[in-house]
């Protein structure tokens, strides 16, 4: 429960309203004969059940705050994860749109009343700190020539798979088409340029959005898109710097969550009628 700022009277009423004393005028007499113990905090305390008198002093004087955690996923866009800030019921305060791919996913904890703007810039300065340790580390030779490249290239492969065994394949797929000029033909970055950042998935693309004049639009543009289309987590990140030694050039979904890979047009192409059939007889 909440314990306000305020006299001992004051918050003898409000735990004896959420049952947690019986008796206001022992609490008040109690808080006075043991003052020189240390003020009565002002925090979200939890209070084990049928607590005596004196462990709800010790709570009051001694416990830690309730934590709170807030998860944030990997691949989430910039709008999704404000979103989700928002609607942390235990925050406070309001934010603005982070730029695209500055935070970092993983669990934060945080007491009740901290500020959203206060959350973010925690979790922006975690991605900062992550993407500095992971570029340091990067293989040499990468067509990439900025974290800010890496962060994109991993932004990409953070949405083209969810298994973590073909992060790496998936990022050699890209890199050895960067190193050979070649599209990189993202499915995500398309729906990302169609939802005007919105999401990077969970629609189907029709031939005007192949087709649009969108720098995030790998199908149009060679290249990186101008910057990532989602947040990455540490692992997508590792992947875009440390690719899997492969020849391949081509991956298609398989119909199990998965892909196959290809270094051949023709060998690709078979691959998608193969995946095209399997679609059909589901």
């Amino acid at each position: 429960m909440v314990i306000p700022r305020g006299a001992p009277a004051h918050v003898a009423k409000v735990l004896q309203d959420a049952g947690v004393i019986r008796r206001p005028l022992l609490f008040r007499a109690a808080a006075l004969a043991t003052r020189a113990q240390g003020p009565l905090h002002a925090a979200e305390l939890a209070f084990p059940a049928h607590a005596s008198l004196a462990e709800v002093f010790a709570v009051l004087r001694t416990a830690r705050p309730v934590a709170h955690d807030l998860t944030i996923p990997e691949g989430l866009t910039a709008a999704g994860i404000a979103r989700l800030i928002d609607r942390a019921p235990a925050l406070a305060g309001d934010i603005d749109l982070p730029p695209e791919g500055a935070v970092l996913p993983q669990t934060y904890a945080f007491t009740r009343g901290t500020a959203r703007d206060a959350l973010l810039r925690r979790a922006e300065a975690a991605m900062q700190a992550a993407l500095a340790r992971v570029w340091a580390g990067r293989d040499p030779g990468l067509p990439l020539d900025s974290p800010e490249q890496l962060l994109t290239l991993a932004s990409l492969i953070e949405r083209e798979t969810a298994r973590p065994a073909e992060r790496a394949h998936v990022a050699a797929v890209f890199v050895n088409r960067l190193r050979n000029g070649m599209r990189l033909q993202s499915d995500p970055t398309v729906a990302y340029a169609a939802t005007g950042g919105e999401v990077t998935g969970g629609r189907d693309l029709t031939r005007d959005d192949l087709d649009a004049p969108n720098p995030y639009n790998t199908y149009r543009v060679a290249g990186l898109p101008p910057g990532p289309i989602d947040s990455p987590g540490l692992a997508s990140l590792q992947a875009a710097a440390h690719p899997e030694h492969s020849d391949d050039l081509y991956f298609v979904a398989d119909g199990s969550g998965g892909h196959v890979f290809a270094r051949t047009l023709a060998e690709h192409d078979r691959n998608v009628a193969r995946w095209r059939a399997g679609e059909a007889m589901r």
